[in-house]
């Protein structure tokens, strides 16, 4: 186990890491990095030469919290009653280009309206997903849609102290862990900090994301340029599943995708996922987002196969932007029966079998271990494969 250096230690077991990158970024003498394991997942790396005790690292990371739903000394704003909501935009277009009912780029609005910045997962020109800035409009597209990716988040902590620091207003997006991790990180209440969490099924390998990404150029002959895993173009709720390379668009059911299919099977789920505490309608942060599941027994007349978004109000400063930003959507108030979802009942399950997966996914030809997961192809087939045809032992 490589997070331990000079007496510190940030976690035992994989499950006990959710890959926030915090610890990395609060380390003064920059003696932590986030390196990846063999299951594409990243972990922290404790420089024992450059560590000076100091135990900012320990206190900072979330999972070591004892209770994961935070406290006033670590920068958790007024508390309120829950308040549950449905809602989409009222602009089609801004549904069009989000995941569910456009919550998000309303909120995002919301702050650019205020010379703020906004904060949320995007690709880069290598299809990597990191957390990114985004100043405007449109600079926001790229952080709009969902990514099946785990996000990497090194030096984003810090720029967001930053902008608070310089007064300005900052939405922050993303998995529970990661927004509990910044308020963490921050350890105070600034009045102009929006957190916003997602309701998350499990963070998927961003290594695994990056081989998948190399083998479908190779198959293409091209380098991919986008990928929307949660495309409205059929208005099947996002189902569509759809990418680019050289220019040239590839879609199909997102449930044919080989890296949605390997994800909704729940084998490439970091290990800590699986043992989430933050699969409650309780967090931390100022609103949670996620598609509102159910929606055609909660609400048939909102349901036309373009989305819905299932917000949570969770502290007195939500309430206050929500009642200035509700006349730009349709809305109802709802009960938390209407919202719960399995992810917000408990985390998901570890699947049977993971083991014999990751261990082929190291050990095989990316292509020949997609062909493996996706035939189900024996052992004698794998290694006829492997062998050109020629058998081996």
């Amino acid at each position: 186990m490589k997070g331990t250096g000079a007496g510190m230690e940030l976690y035992r077991k994989k499950e006990e890491c959710c890959g926030c990158g915090a610890c990395g970024d609060i380390c003064p003498v920059g003696a932590i990095r986030m390196a990846m394991d063999g299951e594409g997942f990243l972990y922290p790396e404790i420089d024992e030469k450059k560590c000076i005790k100091c135990g900012k690292c320990e206190r900072t990371c979330p999972i070591r919290e004892a209770s994961h739903g935070g406290d006033a000394s670590h920068g958790k704003p007024g508390k309120a009653e829950n308040s549950y909501f449905g809602i989409r935009a009222r602009d089609r277009n801004l549904r069009l280009a989000s995941s569910s009912g456009g919550m998000f780029p309303l909120l995002a609005d919301y702050v650019l309206r205020r010379q703020g910045v906004v904060y949320g997962a995007a690709f880069d020109q290598h299809m990597r997903v990191a957390h990114r800035e985004a100043g405007g409009r449109e600079e926001l597209e790229a952080l709009k849609r969902t990514k099946y990716v785990q996000s990497d988040l090194t030096g984003t902590y810090g720029r967001i102290r930053q902008r608070l620091a310089e007064g300005r207003w900052v939405l922050f997006v993303g998995t529970p862990c990661q927004a509990h991790a910044l308020r963490r990180f921050l350890g105070k209440t600034w009045p102009k900090l929006i957190v916003a969490d997602l309701v998350c099924y499990g963070a998927p390998s961003p290594g695994i994301w990056a081989s998948y990404v190399k083998w479908l150029e190779r198959k293409r002959g091209g380098r991919m340029t986008a990928f929307s895993f949660r495309d409205k173009r059929a208005g099947d709720n996002g189902h569509t599943c759809a990418y680019v390379v050289d220019g040239k668009e590839y879609a199909g059911n997102l449930n044919s995708d080989m890296f949605c299919r390997m994800y909704f099977t729940d084998y490439i789920i970091r290990p800590s996922c699986h043992a989430c505490g933050y699969c409650t309608v309780d967090r931390d942060s100022d609103f949670t987002l996620g598609d509102f599941w159910g929606i055609e027994k909660v609400r048939p007349d909102m349901d036309d196969g373009l989305g819905t978004s299932m917000v949570i109000l969770h502290t007195d400063l939500a309430r206050e932007i929500w009642e200035e930003m509700k006349g730009e959507a349709d809305w109802f108030p709802c009960g938390r029966e209407d919202v719960l979802q399995p992810r917000l009942k408990g985390p998901t399950p570890a699947v049977a079998g993971r083991d014999r997966f990751m261990g082929l996914y190291r050990r095989l030809p990316f292509g020949l271990f997609v062909d493996w997961f996706r035939l189900n192809l024996s052992w004698r087939e794998l290694q006829r494969r492997l062998t050109g045809g020629r058998g081996g032992k």
